[in-house]
């Protein structure tokens, strides 16, 4: 498996508490939840990462596939 990626994000304190209860709701981390979150806008943008037919938890993605 590759070594994943460290990143310094600054969030705003509401989006961050946004994505703090969306993370809640799904029993996701933070950061598991942002690269839900990014792996979903890649899809929608024809970007998909490699791999990223799954999330991050190995949740299905939500179109179910």
């Amino acid at each position: 498996m590759a070594e994943r990626k460290k990143l310094l994000l600054r969030l705003d304190p509401e989006v961050h508490e946004a994505v703090a209860r969306w993370a809640a709701d799904d029993l996701r981390s933070v950061n598991a939840q942002i690269e839900y979150a990014l792996r979903l806008a890649l899809r929608a943008a024809g970007r998909g990462a490699r791999g990223s037919g799954s999330g991050p938890s190995g949740s299905p993605s939500p179109s179910g596939g």
